[in-house]
C-alpha cells in the first residue's frame, strides 16, 4: 500500500514536468527559427531592379514549417517580424520598424508566416517514414506553399505600396522563381537531414 501511494505523486507530477519541458523546448525552436531568418535577411541581397531584393528569408522561412510544423514554424516567423517591427535591425539591408510594412517588400512580409504554416501543414502529413528521405515531397511542399502565398501576396503588395501596376507587379516577381526553386531545394535538403537526426522533432499530426 505504501509503495502505491508513494507512486501516486511521481506519476501526478510527471506530466505537468513532461509539458513544461515540451514548453521550453518549443519556445526554445521558435527562437532559434526567428534568429535563422534574421541572419538570412541579413546576408548580403542581390538587387533585381531596386524594389525587391533577392536574399535567403524564403529558405530559412520554409525550413522554419518544414522542420518545426505548422504551429510553431508560423510562430518563429512572426517572432521574426515583431522583432523588426519593434526596431530590431533584422529585415533585408539592416531596416527595422514599421516602414518595411507599408513598403514594395510588404506583401513578402506578411506572406512569410502563412507560407511557412501551410509548408509545415502538408509536411506534418506526409509519411513519416517518407520525412527523412523524400527530398522531393519537402520541396514540393516548401514550393507549392511559395506559390500560394509568396508570390501571391508579394505581387500585390508592390502593387499596392510600390506604384507598380498589378500586371508589372506579377512580371516583375517571376524573376524570384528561379531563385525561389533554388531555395526551396536546398531547404528539401536540410530539413530531410534534420528529420533524420532527429525523427520525433517535427509534431504528432492531431486527428
Amino acid at each position: 500500500m505504501t509503495a502505491t501511494a508513494d507512486q501516486q505523486p511521481t506519476t501526478a507530477n510527471a506530466a505537468p514536468a513532461r509539458k513544461k519541458r515540451g514548453t521550453a523546448t518549443d519556445l526554445a525552436l521558435i527562437a532559434t527559427f526567428a534568429a535563422l531568418i534574421a541572419v538570412c535577411a541579413l546576408l548580403p541581397a542581390i538587387s533585381v531592379g531596386g524594389l525587391v531584393p533577392i536574399t535567403l528569408q524564403t529558405f530559412a522561412v520554409m525550413l522554419a514549417g518544414a522542420v518545426l510544423g505548422a504551429k510553431r514554424g508560423f510562430l518563429a516567423v512572426l517572432l521574426y517580424l515583431a522583432a523588426g517591427a519593434i526596431g530590431l535591425p533584422v529585415f533585408s539591408g539592416g531596416s527595422a520598424g514599421i516602414a518595411p510594412f507599408v513598403g514594395p517588400s510588404a506583401g513578402y512580409l506578411f506572406a512569410f508566416p502563412l507560407a511557412a504554416a501551410l509548408c509545415g501543414f502538408i509536411v506534418e502529413r506526409l509519411p513519416r517514414k517518407k520525412l527523412a528521405t523524400s527530398i522531393p515531397l519537402t520541396f514540393a511542399a516548401g514550393f507549392a506553399s511559395s506559390l500560394v502565398f509568396i508570390h501571391t501576396l508579394g505581387p500585390l503588395g508592390m502593387s499596392v505600396f510600390g506604384g507598380l501596376a498589378l500586371r508589372e507587379a506579377f512580371l516583375f516577381d517571376l524573376t524570384f522563381y528561379p531563385g525561389d526553386i533554388v531555395k526551396n531545394i536546398l531547404m528539401a535538403l536540410v530539413a530531410t537531414a534534420v528529420h533524420r537526426a532527429f525523427p520525433a522533432l517535427l509534431p504528432t499530426r492531431s486527428k
